[in-house]
């Protein structure tokens, strides 16, 4: 089972982001699960969300605490909370930063093998607007191979409607322009 834990702010689509990439893993075959955790915060605010992706049924049902992903939508969060906490020996970091990787790995003693993608101006660019859920699945895919960049196009159609080309774009976008870690 590979568990995903999402790190936004509320109004940035993070769980969106959980919904489309379990409904893509579904869609091939998969379990899978997405949920959010958070109280009555307003929109800004930090806010949680999960995945679960499996090949057998997943009986868990409770927050991720040791994932072997995490995802961060807002590099502002990286201060204000320690998003490496739980990950697993060999996990991966999949950060919005137009910062290089070892930049960002010393800044914030980031141990872990880092993903980067600059999310904010690939949706900048594409939607007109910063909003980072759709383009960072495309990085999240790219680091991990979760599911397939394919499996993604209906969900995607299906949730976004009219403007879901410009959220298919920005995810293929997101999914070319991630450097990786090398080993």
């Amino acid at each position: 089972m590979i568990e995903v834990r999402i790190h936004g702010r509320g109004g940035q689509g993070g769980v969106t982001s959980a919904e489309l990439v379990a409904l893509a893993a579904i869609s091939e075959g998969k379990y899978a699960q997405a949920f959010p955790s958070f109280g009555p915060e307003r929109r800004g605010a930090p806010v949680l969300s999960f995945i679960r992706v499996d090949d057998a049924p997943i009986k868990a049902r409770y927050e991720i605490r040791e994932p072997d992903v995490v995802v961060v939508l807002d590099p502002s969060l990286i201060d204000v909370a320690n998003v490496t906490s739980g990950l697993k020996e060999g996990g991966i970091i999949v950060i919005n930063t137009k910062k290089p990787i070892d930049q960002i790995k010393k800044e914030h003693n980031i141990t872990a093998k880092t993903a980067t993608v600059d999310a904010t101006n690939i949706a900048r660019e594409v939607l007109g607007l910063p909003i980072t859920n759709t383009t960072m699945i495309g990085a999240l895919v790219k680091a991990t191979g979760l599911v397939d960049m394919d499996s993604l196009i209906e969900p995607l159609k299906h949730r976004f409607g009219r403007i879901a080309e410009k959220n298919i774009t920005v995810c293929q976008k997101a999914f070319e322009e991630t450097k990786m870690e090398e080993n």
